[in-house]
């Protein structure tokens, strides 16, 4: 074995730096690969969040052209006055109008009998039901009293809870 000759101090000084290079090339190697990853990461997380709204958008039902009121909203107020023993029961005001602000709710103008129903975009026939105003005011229609009946601008109907509110109606419900 030879003997070894000791470095001198330049040769010792550009090992040490070839080493501080090769590992700021690896440092920096490194960076990339995770910068890489993360795109890729993040790239996939987006694919797949827009993958799943447009999949959740494709497989809602589609609402057939018969069951459509109105494709771009509507604007209508109905009237409703409720008899129950003879006597007009008073319907509360802000009915549909707590935190979230329901398309069928009352006003302060009540007291005219005004169903104010406002809704924006598709609105179906579903929408649109007498029913639907009852549940807004947490009642069940049927509990005012016994033989109900029901008159729509002065004609008996027998839809009750699923008749569909047009603009201007005149419903009248009464209870003995």
């Amino acid at each position: 074995m030879e003997p070894q000759i000791p470095l001198t101090y330049k040769e010792q000084k550009a090992i040490n730096q070839q080493k501080k290079l090769e590992s700021k090339e690896t440092t920096i190697q490194n960076r990339q690969t995770w910068k890489i990853i993360k795109i890729a990461l993040w790239g996939t997380l987006c694919v797949a969040i827009i993958g799943g709204f447009i999949w959740l958008i494709s497989s809602q039902p589609k609402t057939p052209d018969s069951e459509i009121v109105s494709r771009s909203g509507l604007h209508w107020h109905p009237e409703l006055s409720i008899y129950v023993k003879g006597e007009k029961l008073e319907i509360p005001e802000n009915i549909g109008l707590n935190a979230v602000h329901k398309p069928i709710h009352t006003h302060d103008d009540i007291d005219q009998g005004i169903v104010h129903m406002e809704f924006q975009g598709l609105t179906r026939k579903q929408d649109t039901i007498l029913g639907q105003f009852f549940k807004n005011w947490g009642k069940d229609m049927r509990s005012f009293g016994a033989n109900m009946k029901m008159t729509v601008n002065g004609k008996e109907n027998k839809e009750y809870e699923n008749y569909l509110m047009k603009d201007k109606d005149k419903i009248e419900l009464r209870y003995e």
